[in-house]
């Protein structure tokens, strides 16, 4: 026996909001990671920090991108524990890099 069809409502689209708010706050952390380090003086740590923010950020972009046009369906599916495992490295990743260019 089913059961009655499954109304999502409105959490597609805010699950999709959550990830394009997340994608920015990615994109200004690692322009602020550019920023200090060519403010600061563009030592080679900070040059390989900034290129590691950098490929982090773009890691985060793919997997945002991703999943944002998974969601554009009435029933999308969930996200692959690889993706979400990316997220949270590249996620990590971008934090320690900041901090890094700022040492």
């Amino acid at each position: 026996m089913t059961g009655p069809a499954r109304d999502p409502g409105l959490q597609p689209e805010r699950t999709r909001l959550a990830w394009r708010r997340t994608t920015l706050a990615c994109t200004v952390v690692a322009l602020l990671g550019v920023r200090q380090a060519l403010v600061g003086g563009a030592t080679g740590a900070a040059a390989l920090a900034v290129a590691a923010s950098l490929l982090a950020w773009l890691g985060f972009l793919a997997v945002a991108h991703r999943r944002v046009t998974g969601m554009g369906t009435a029933r999308p599916a969930p996200l692959p524990r690889r993706l979400a495992l990316a997220a949270v490295a590249c996620t990590v990743a971008l934090a320690v890099f900041a901090a890094a260019t700022l040492f």
